[in-house]
């Protein structure tokens, strides 16, 4: 049991910070493309920071499992 308990902490770890290296691309395409005025990169980098968040999230609901 406590082997299962680590991978899922580990996997929990995993999700967050690919979540929030995501969620910090997202910003950096949207500052690029408010820069540059280009619309449709604007929506892709938003995007991208909602995706991250939601990542982020769903692996903190994920850690919360009951094992």
């Amino acid at each position: 049991m406590d082997m299962m308990t680590s991978i899922l902490a580990l996997f929990t770890k995993f999700a967050i910070i690919g979540g929030g290296l995501w969620l910090v691309w997202g910003a950096i395409v949207t500052g690029g493309a408010l820069k540059d005025h280009n619309g449709p990169q604007i929506q892709t980098g938003v995007w991208q920071i909602v995706g991250g968040g939601l990542i982020i999230a769903a692996a903190a609901l994920f850690q919360n499992i009951a094992l």
